[in-house]
Formats: C-alpha cells, sequence, structure tokens
C-alpha cells in the first residue's frame, strides 16, 4: 500500500470506536455487534465502494437504523385483524408498558405483605375470573397447544379422548390436533362421521372404552355445512356428567363474553354456562393479549391440572402474565377496536390518505383471522393501487403488508392506527416513486 492509496486514510478501529455515537450504539447494541459493522464499513472502503472520508459517516448512519432483535416492525393493511404470520394479536399501550415493568425484578411468586412465596400470577389469575365469572378457577400457560398437552396428559393418558371426526382439525402448517393428542399417551376414539356425528355415538364410546375425557373442539379456518349434524355442548355435559367424565370445550380464539359482531363464534362464559367442565382457548386472537394458553372451569380440574409436572414445563413466564393482566384490566385492546371499527370513519380516512397519493378508494372486507369466524366478513375499505407496489412497501421503512387480490394491491386501514396515517402515506408514495422508477427503467 502506497503513501498516496486512499485507503491509508480508512480510520482504525479504535479510533472509530471512541467516536461518542458509536460508543452509545455499542451499549445498547453490545460490542461485538458493533465491532461487526465497523469491519463491515471498513472492508467495504477497502474495496471502495465507501470513500475514506466517509467511514465514520457510514458507521454512524447503519448503528442507527440497526436493532438488536432482526424483526421488523410491520403496519398491517391486509385487513385481517389476527394476523398469525404478523404475531396475532398487537398487545394495548396498557400491556406493552405492564410487559416493560416486568423486565426487571417482579413479584411474580412473592407475597410482599408476608414475604412468603405465593401462587405464580396471582393477579392474572384474579384478573381472568373477573372477565369470565362463570369459571371456577383459571390457569394460564404459554399457548394454546400447551393447554391441550396438559389437559389431555393430566386427565388421559394412556386412556381414550372421545372426539367427533368432523372436528379433528388441521390448522397452519401442517399441525394436526390429533397428532397433538397423541403424544400425550392417550388414545384417540373417533365417532361418528365427517359431517354427523350424534350424541347416541358419545354415549356408545363412553359405554365401550376407558374415557379419560371427551374433547369438544371448535373448527378453525373452516365451516362444514349441508348435510350435518353435531351433539351441543350441553348435551355432551349431561351425558359426561351422569358417566363421571370431564367434557374440555376447545374453542380456540378466545372469546370470553359474547360478540353481536361474531354471532357464531363460541365463548367461554356460554360454553361454561352450558356445562363444559374445562374450556380451552387462545391469548392472543380474539382476547387480544399475549401468546397463551388459557384453561378456565371447574376450580378441582382446573386445581389438577395446575398440580401436574407438566403444569411446571408450560408455565407461562412473568412478561406474559403482567401483558394479559394489563390487556384484561386496561383499555380496550387493539384487537377489539379494529374487530369494531366503524366503517364510516374508516372510509374517511382511507380518502384522505388516497388523496396524498393519487389513489382510489374501493370497498374491501377485512377478515378476523386466527381461526376465528371464518367467513365473516368485517366490511371497510382499502386504497387500490398497482400490484407492483406491494413489494415496495413490504421491502420499505416501515414495512407495510397490504393484500394483493385480483392483480390489484389493496391497502385496508383498518388495522393500523390513525396516527400512524400520515406516515402509511409517506410509506405509499415512496413505493409508487419506486414502482414508476422500476417502469421507467425496466
Amino acid at each position: 500500500m502506497t503513501r498516496s492509496d486512499p485507503r491509508r486514510r480508512i480510520p482504525r478501529t479504535d479510533h472509530l470506536l471512541a467516536d461518542p455515537e458509536i460508543a452509545t450504539a455499542a451499549r445498547r447494541l453490545g460490542e461485538l455487534a458493533v465491532r461487526d459493522v465497523v469491519r463491515d464499513v471498513q472492508e467495504a472502503a477497502r474495496r471502495g465502494d465507501v470513500d475514506p472520508d466517509d467511514v465514520q459517516g457510514a458507521i454512524r448512519e447503519t448503528l442507527a437504523r440497526r436493532r438488536v432483535g432482526t424483526g421488523r416492525s410491520v403496519l398491517n393493511a391486509t385487513g385481517v385483524v389476527v394476523h398469525t404470520n404478523l404475531g396475532r394479536a398487537p398487545l394495548s399501550t396498557a400491556a406493552r408498558d405492564a410487559v416493560v415493568d416486568a423486565c426487571g425484578y417482579v413479584d411474580v411468586e412473592l407475597d410482599l405483605e408476608s414475604g412468603t412465596r405465593s401462587r405464580r400470577g396471582v393477579a392474572t389469575r384474579e384478573a381472568l375470573l373477573r372477565a369470565c365469572p362463570a369459571a371456577g378457577d383459571a390457569l394460564m400457560v404459554n399457548n394454546g397447544a400447551a393447554a391441550m398437552v396438559l389437559a389431555t396428559t393430566a386427565l388421559a393418558a394412556g386412556r381414550e379422548v372421545v372426539i367427533s371426526r368432523g372436528e379433528m382439525i388441521e390448522i397452519g402448517a401442517g399441525f394436526r390436533l390429533t397428532d397433538l393428542i397423541e403424544s400425550t399417551g392417550a388414545r384417540l376414539r373417533e365417532v361418528g362421521t365427517t359431517n354427523r356425528t350424534h350424541l347416541r355415538d358419545y354415549a356408545a364410546a363412553l359405554a365401550e372404552g376407558d374415557v379419560g375425557c371427551v374433547l369438544k373442539v371448535h373448527p378453525s379456518n373452516y365451516r362444514v355445512s349441508g348435510f350435518t349434524a353435531e351433539a351441543t355442548i350441553a348435551e355432551l355435559a349431561e351425558l359426561t356428567a351422569a358417566q363421571g367424565v370431564p367434557l374440555i370445550a376447545d374453542l380456540g380464539s378466545g372469546l370470553l363474553v359474547p360478540d353481536a359482531t361474531l354471532p357464531d363464534e363460541p365463548d367461554a362464559s356460554s360454553a361454561l354456562a352450558a356445562g363444559a367442565d374445562l374450556v380451552i382457548a387462545s391469548g392472543d386472537k380474539l382476547l387480544g393479549g399475549p401468546q397463551a394458553g388459557i384453561l378456565l372451569g371447574d376450580a378441582d380440574l382446573v386445581g389438577r391440572l395446575s398440580k401436574h409436572p407438566l403444569a411446571r414445563a408450560v408455565r407461562a413466564d412473568k412478561l406474559a402474565l403482567a401483558a394479559m393482566e394489563a390487556t384484561l384490566v386496561g383499555p380496550v385492546p387493539p384487537v377489539t377496536e379494529y374487530l369494531h371499527a366503524d366503517n364510516e370513519r374508516l372510509r374517511r380516512r382511507a380518502e384522505v390518505v388516497a388523496a396524498e397519493v393519487g389513489a382510489d378508494v374501493v370497498p374491501h372486507d377485512g377478515r378476523v383471522g386466527g381461526g376465528g369466524a371464518p367467513g365473516v366478513p368485517l366490511p371497510g375499505w382499502a386504497i387500490a393501487l398497482a400490484e407492483q407496489a406491494a413489494k415496495a412497501l413490504r421491502t420499505g421503512t416501515p414495512a407495510v403488508l397490504a393484500r394483493v387480490h385480483d392483480g390489484v394491491c389493496l391497502v385496508d386501514l383498518r388495522c393500523i392506527p390513525a396516527t400512524d396515517d400520515e406516515i402509511l402515506a409517506e410509506a405509499l408514495a415512496r413505493a409508487l416513486g419506486a414502482v414508476r422508477v422500476s417502469g421507467a427503467t425496466g
């Protein structure tokens, strides 16, 4: 390397790490991560991709954009409220604040008054019972699948779980409820047919087999219609009570009380009132909280589950407990707001944003998502853009996920806070600009 070689002007690593902005970034991101960025920019300068005089500024700019985690924040413009690929329910501000407070030491298993150990997550349990008074007790585990594993292991390991063939569901990513249950050591006892299962089918199974529990599953992501029949929870409850066999209702979506917007979606309160001994629901769907499995029902039964050794392996962590409590006792969570968004207000917001980018507004039905209320439309509006804008929006900053349908990119504002409308408008303008440039150079 000669004295005139511009690479001699590349700042030394120790000089760069001493820069106040870079040192601050090291405290936020970690020293190893910052050293990697420094090394990458220095290498780019050696290749001639970065001017040596711009190395320090390039490092500062890169670190300013860098986050500790790799997950990117996304504006959900699909109109799907509980979007599994986007992490399902967005937490409320109250839940986020509760998570931050719980990041340090917290009395998750401590009675501060007496100074002795207490039951884990007492406040969250009490909040669940206030939200669903029909339940004798409540238990929260780390997700819905864990709740099912715990229940079937504790009640039916080595015995039979009776389930209708029409309720042996498979959901996303090839996940089958039946595989999960069989992994616990329980034996599946299939009754009825795909479209018709009668009470007498369950009665025959109870009379013939060694049954640990009867499982009633609410279908997710599909509907069976036409020539159909099923036994109701109330009918099953009378039958199972006479046999002394627990009846479990897996509702999935996490609705605790009836919602007029979703008249056919089952809720925990109604299921328990109808006679279910145990209800299983998810915390991060219609409940609008963190990922969790919620078990509600008979106090003795829930207590039996909570004492099972597996309960320790699937218990909820302090952050999820804090977020769930805040979701239940705090203001209305975003999921509830989005489900009940005012149609006329959505139209006005869409028109304002569309006017800024010269686009049209068209009717667009949103969806509940997450397996909740399949086929139920949520009437609303969307900004219609060229299909090519979808990728530019996804890969922009912020990332905006829109829906592509019939060759049109549809931007639905239902699940975007009104406070982000201006940010969305700017993102749309950048994406449309990128599409125009691409078209001109293509």
